[in-house]
């Protein structure tokens, strides 16, 4: 793999851009990454001489497409067992992101999403795929759901609303969607065995699907598919998890034949402690240049964005460029028109005013609809009688802010109910919380480890209280600290005000895993479920992610 740029690499970046009049604003090569809007000229770029660094995204966002639709950069990642599902982020830099809004309303794929009866931990999205459509102006989102089937949902507009509109029997593993040049859809997806799917004009039935390549026993697996065609050829964007990333590039059209070249393995990545840079997906700015956005394993934070430049050589093939061989922890920021705004920033205070929540706001599994409410704070009453957290409805997710981070929220429990449980968890496959417990009429603010999951998502712990104090008066402030730099197992503390200005810690530190099996890294979660009777409740007043 090349280490630097070279006169033929910079020669076929500069041919890409002259063929496709980019500096015009002409359609972009890469089709499947969506075109640049036709009309004026561009407006100028920024200069590229501010640097950005690497992770661009420190929160959990994993399996990445990305595309670019006139000035605008969006990305889509995974979200397993979270509702809404598969959150479209928005740039106008590739460096500063800002969540959207999510392709898939609710998880409607059956009652285990419900916590009905059974429970979807580690299924529901995986790696899926976003594409722009310009022939009607729209958004797809494509992806497999339980193995079973593939589901299809639009929008003109990413914020929503999207509409499901079918159903496909073959499920696309790990999809990559096109939209070719002359506006027919093709798919590709697999593990090991990679097939092309062509879709309907309206892409809601399968035309025809093959297999189009096996990879070799040498190699491994290949996955994580994303599908491109530049130049007038296809590359099928595939990943070797966890520590690799090949292309397979076609002459011949999209069903092929394809040949097969490495991109990266076992490449140091920009997050000390971290994994190797893998499976994300390749983007053009609007002056023609390219980068990959991939993700880092960092737990137990998650999977974290990071971006690097790519060149091309003569003969077509991407080269990641490398900082001293490695993955760059920066690079030249990307020379882009400045932006029309400043997005929104994932950090910073909720006050759940409106009556919607941000979308950067995911619930585990989906909520009942009737026993939440946002306008004055943030309203979560009892939905579920249990014992344990993992099987309590209306439970409410942020990630986390790496490296470190804090959450505070402000709480009124007067509304409690005896065995009534509220509070602010580190929640994961293992996890703790503060919070409050009402018994006897008595409600004291308490820290309770011990909750724990095994490899089958099946509950093996409900929890035990290591720290308890007194909670007079209706109202709390109860704040989690996390630091999630990977490398080992890294610590979580809890504590609480009854003031908002002074805090008293309580517990011992919990201690977050990083074991990569739950695929989600750690979240921060509001919630409130009885042990006893539905009828209780409590208001979120204001929640703050803050860094140090």
């Amino acid at each position: 793999m090349c280490m630097s740029c070279s006169c033929q690499c910079v020669s076929r970046r500069r041919a890409l851009a002259t063929a496709t009049g980019l500096a015009a604003g002409a359609v972009l090569p890469l089709t499947g990454a969506a075109p640049a809007a036709a009309g004026p000229a561009q407006a100028p770029v920024r200069g590229a001489a501010a640097q950005y660094a690497n992770p661009v995204i420190w929160q959990d966002f994993a399996d990445i497409d990305v595309i670019r639709v006139g000035n605008t950069f969006y990305a889509s990642a995974s979200t397993m067992h979270y509702s809404p599902g598969a959150p479209v982020l928005r740039s106008y830099d590739l460096v500063n992101w800002e969540i959207a809004g999510h392709s898939v309303p609710v998880l409607d794929f059956g009652a285990k999403y419900d916590l009905n009866g059974a429970r979807g931990y580690v299924r529901g999205i995986w790696a899926s795929s976003l594409a722009y459509r310009p022939s009607n102006r729209t958004f797809y989102w494509l992806g497999q759901i339980d193995f079973a089937r593939t589901y299809v949902y639009t929008a003109t507009a990413v914020e929503g609303p999207w509409t499901r509109h079918t159903t496909i029997g073959t499920p696309y593993y790990d999809a990559g969607l096109l939209v070719d040049s002359d506006d027919t859809l093709y798919v590709a997806y697999g593990n090991t065995t990679i097939s092309v799917a062509q879709l309907s004009p309206d892409g809601r039935t399968q035309v025809r699907t093959q297999e189009v390549f096996r990879t070799p026993s040498s190699v491994g697996t290949l996955e994580g598919a994303r599908f491109y065609k530049i130049n007038g050829q296809y590359y099928i964007f595939l990943t070797r998890p966890a520590n690799g990333q090949y292309i397979l590039k076609s002459s011949g059209g999209p069903f092929g034949p394809y040949t097969m070249r490495q991109v990266l393995l076992d490449l140091r990545g920009p997050i000390p402690g971290g994994g190797v840079p893998h499976q994300g997906g390749l983007v053009q700015t609007q002056s023609g240049a390219w980068y990959y956005l991939a993700f880092v394993d960092a737990y137990p934070g998650g999977r974290m964005p990071a971006l690097a430049p790519v060149t091309w050589t003569w003969d077509g093939w991407p080269v990641v460029q490398l900082v001293n061989g490695a993955w760059g922890t920066s690079y030249p920021s990307p020379a882009v028109p400045p932006p029309p705004r400043q997005v929104t920033p994932m950090t910073g205070v909720d006050t759940f005013e409106g009556t919607t929540l941000a979308p950067r706001w995911e619930w585990n599994h989906n909520p009942d609809n009737s026993k939440w409410s946002v306008g004055n704070g943030l309203t979560l009453r009892t939905a579920t009688v249990t014992n344990d957290l993992y099987w309590a409805r209306n439970t409410l997710t942020h990630r986390i802010q790496g490296p470190t981070s804090t959450a505070t929220v402000q709480l009124d429990h007067s509304g409690m109910r005896d065995g009534d449980r509220a509070g602010l968890a580190l929640l994961r496959d293992s996890s703790a919380w503060i919070g409050l417990k009402r018994e006897g009429g008595v409600t004291r603010v308490v820290m309770v480890g011990g909750l724990t999951m095994d490899t089958n998502w099946n509950t093996t712990g409900t929890g035990y209280e290591l720290a308890s104090a007194a909670a007079p008066g209706g109202r709390i402030w109860l704040r989690a600290s996390a630091d999630i730099r990977p490398g080992s197992a890294r610590p979580g503390t809890f504590s609480y005000s009854t003031d908002g200005i002074t805090f008293t810690r309580l517990g011992p530190d919990f201690s977050m895993g990083n074991d990569w099996r739950f695929f989600m890294g750690y979240r921060f979660a509001l919630f409130n479920h009885a042990t006893r009777a539905l009828g209780g409740e409590v208001r979120v007043t204001r929640f703050e992610l803050s860094t140090p």
